[in-house]
């Protein structure tokens, strides 16, 4: 099991607010390490491109822009989201973003408690399947079958077909060898469904499943089977090299 800090950042355009979460997350966990604040968007997303965290704390409604369009420039973002807000009608949005939690001032511990317990939990089991080598075990899916919901109904495909699943809008666009499907599941519903399995997340966008990889351009492109280019996130480039040369770590590509 992976213990340590959780890096949070917090967003939030009033001080007085980042001041009380803050001492609430202090007073509730020994574990958070709260490593920046920041107070308008502007500097927020300065900082986010380039700066990693664990856990991200941000408000929805601030001067210029929302912290739901904020993040829409950040597309690799590998932070879990927990929204805190005075505003109850961004809720929708926030969980297709696959918010760990959405939480209405003024902050309830219990509320604030449910929501950095579930992030933790996403963080750790990401890392441990970060961490983890494939195996036969985890690869031996090959009549396993993963229900795709859509306005029609189901459509049922084998795992081990899937090449990659693309974020399309609200959807999810499942891309196998023979076929592609459109789900009205989100792309953040799929990555719990298929977390088992020889997939990681590249990109805030893009699934792919490792057996299907061919090649890595040193542009930060993922070339699939079927010759698409993904892009893969900076931040987890050295997570994925370890997955696919198990225990060798390949810094060649920094």
């Amino acid at each position: 099991m992976i213990t340590g800090k959780y890096k949070c950042i917090i967003v939030d355009d009033e001080l007085d607010a980042i001041e009380l979460l803050s001492s609430r997350l202090n007073l509730l966990y020994d574990n958070i390490d709260i490593v920046a604040t920041y107070s308008n968007w502007q500097d927020a997303l300065n900082a986010l491109r380039t700066q990693k965290c664990d856990i991200l704390m941000m408000d929805i409604s601030m001067p210029g822009k929302t912290g739901i369009n904020l993040l829409k420039l950040i597309p690799g973002l590998d932070s879990e989201i927990i929204f805190v807000t005075a505003h109850d009608n961004y809720a929708l949005e926030a969980f297709e973003l696959a918010a760990s939690g959405y939480i209405l001032k003024p902050i309830d511990d219990a509320e604030l408690s449910a929501a950095v317990d579930k992030a933790q939990e996403r963080v750790t089991h990401k890392k441990q399947a970060n961490m983890t080598p494939l195996t036969n075990t985890q690869t031996n899916f090959k009549n396993e079958k993963l229900a795709l919901p859509n306005n029609h109904g189901l459509d049922y495909v084998n795992i081990s077909d899937i090449i990659y699943l693309e974020s399309i809008n609200k959807c999810t666009r499942v891309i196998t060898n023979n076929m592609e499907y459109l789900s009205t599941n989100n792309i953040g519903k799929f990555q719990y469904l298929i977390d088992n399995y020889s997939f990681f997340q590249v990109h805030r966008s893009f699934i792919i499943n490792l057996k299907n990889v061919l090649r890595y351009e040193s542009s930060g492109i993922i070339i699939m089977s079927d010759k698409k280019e993904i892009p893969i996130s900076r931040s987890v480039r050295n997570d994925f090299f370890n997955i696919l040369n198990g225990e060798y770590n390949n810094n060649i590509y920094h």
